[in-house]
């Protein structure tokens, strides 16, 4: 494969990674300003916070080995196609360890209505990774891309497919 014939080194990661975390942001800090009395569930809030900071370590961890373990940019100047350590249990480390991470700050927040957040930011990075990263790995990996993915998923690491 040519060198010049890769990925954009970012691709589109800061627009997913930062739409993520300005959309959390902006959701918490409206339902402080209208001091809304959505429910909580008072009973689990220890709970929530502990699952929300287990779920933003994680995230971290799904993000800095995408990074510097699996040596993502490194790879993507390469044009190698990572499939092995994280990238064996979810396609997209870095995306998914931002979401993990926005669902771990709403789940401290524990606010019930917040819950709607990883949602729209789950659809938000799939809807852009279909229209654009996806496009371009089946482009330029071809079938090596496409047998990858139906083994691992796309966001979600704990749900592997069948192999």
């Amino acid at each position: 494969m040519n060198k010049k014939n890769h990925l954009p080194l970012y691709g589109v990661g800061p627009i997913i990674v930062y739409g993520q975390f300005v959309f959390t942001a902006i959701s918490i800090i409206l339902t402080c300003i209208f001091d809304a009395k959505f429910p909580t569930i008072n009973v689990f809030n220890i709970l929530f916070k502990i699952v929300g900071i287990l779920l933003i370590a994680f995230g971290l961890y799904l993000d800095l080995s995408a990074k510097l373990k699996s040596k993502l940019f490194k790879s993507v100047e390469d044009n190698k196609l990572i499939t092995d350590g994280v990238y064996g249990i979810v396609r997209n480390p870095v995306y998914s360890g931002a979401l993990l991470a926005c669902t771990g700050v709403v789940l401290i927040a524990n606010n019930l209505i917040l819950l709607i957040v990883p949602v729209i930011c789950w659809l938000y990075m799939t809807i852009f990774l279909i229209k654009t990263e996806e496009k371009w790995l089946k482009e330029l990996y071809r079938q090596e891309y496409i047998s990858y993915c139906k083994k691992v998923n796309r966001c979600i690491p704990w749900f592997l497919k069948k192999k």
